[in-house]
């Protein structure tokens, strides 16, 4: 009885893992080009982000100190 769960178990384990190969086997990698593109687009939409970032930084920081100069007369 408990042969055959093991061999149960072990010929799920092997079709499992062929599954996974088969679907390995179907993975479509993106060409070069497509990402040296890709990456481009990647690397500017960050510089974009971190100058508003940074542009929404410095611009609060002076209302504060707009705030904070006129509270103390």
């Amino acid at each position: 009885m408990a042969d055959t769960k093991k061999k149960n178990v072990f010929s799920k384990m092997s079709s499992f893992f062929r599954s996974c190969i088969g679907e390995i086997k179907k993975i479509t990698w993106p060409t070069p080009k497509t990402t040296t593109k890709n990456f481009f687009i990647v690397v500017v939409a960050i510089l974009i982000s971190g100058l508003f970032i940074y542009a929404l930084d410095r611009g609060l920081y002076a209302l504060l100190n707009l705030v904070m100069s006129t509270g103390t007369h």
